[in-house]
């Protein structure tokens, strides 16, 4: 099969304007985020709204497409840029453009989903660890995922999924293993064609997560499982963290 990975990157952000820009350690975050995963596909480009990301790509050798403005998510603007692309590719991942430490190891989890005929769709789960805390599970900011006995997601949700009845909270994550959800997506392409012609559904809307509009209309998700953190940046504080990590790496190589 054949992999094109996309990069959707916004230069407008309520929270952290020009954030694909924002330096890491003299590269642009979008830079960093291309490089982790340009090995690991048959080709990568960033699409983007804004000519400065469109540029900064261009300056450092990647690829770069102009999408519209109107889209409201990322998997919209992937699709734009996949039917502007004039190649022909099996799969599409829609990688965040927000999380420079992605691991290559990831996206070869992702693509070895589709060793499953049956995978329509795609995306990875981590377990919670004990002392990752109840804090942590019940954090409405990081989605939970059920899965079936063939890793097929059940459904997505803000809340604690599944609720052990009977249990003390202090007790639930040494009685049974939940899973985060890790928001890197895969589609077969004619999929992706057809999801995003999609209305929103309701338990999307409930929960205000795309990924339930594909569920409530029979798409098939496969999960692959990494025992890997992601780091994504949302605000200037977050970069602040990812700076320290990123330092501190260099410093150990």
């Amino acid at each position: 099969m054949k992999f094109v990975g996309i990069i959707p990157a916004r230069y407008a952000s309520t929270r952290f304007p020009g954030k694909p820009l924002a330096d890491m350690l003299g590269k642009p975050m979008i830079q960093r985020v291309y490089e982790q995963v340009a090995d690991q596909l048959d080709d990568v480009l960033v699409a983007t709204d804004d000519r400065r990301i469109y540029e900064a790509v261009s300056s450092f050798g990647g690829k770069a497409i102009m999408t519209s403005d109107k889209h409201t998510s990322g998997t919209e603007r992937c699709y734009e840029a996949y039917t502007r692309l004039g190649a022909t590719y099996d799969v599409v991942i829609n990688i965040q453009g927000d999380e420079p430490f992605i691991k290559p190891a990831q996206i070869t989890l992702l693509q070895a989903c589709f060793n499953d005929a049956d995978t329509q769709i795609a995306t990875l789960i981590k377990p919670f660890k004990p002392e990752d805390g109840f804090e942590a599970l019940f954090n409405a900011n990081t989605p939970k995922v059920v899965v079936n006995n063939r890793m097929q997601a059940i459904y997505f949700s803000r809340s604690i999924i599944p609720y052990l009845r009977g249990k003390e909270y202090a007790e639930w994550l040494q009685l049974h293993t939940f899973y985060k959800h890790i928001g890197l997506y895969a589609y077969k392409a004619d999929v992706l064609a057809a999801i995003t012609a999609l209305p929103q559904s309701k338990l999307e809307m409930a929960e205000s997560l795309e990924q339930l509009r594909w569920l409530e209309n029979g798409y098939i998700i496969k999960t692959g499982i990494t025992h890997e953190e992601t780091i994504g940046i949302d605000t200037p504080e977050d970069m602040k963290h990812a700076l320290a990590v990123l330092q501190s790496t260099h410093e150990t190589e």
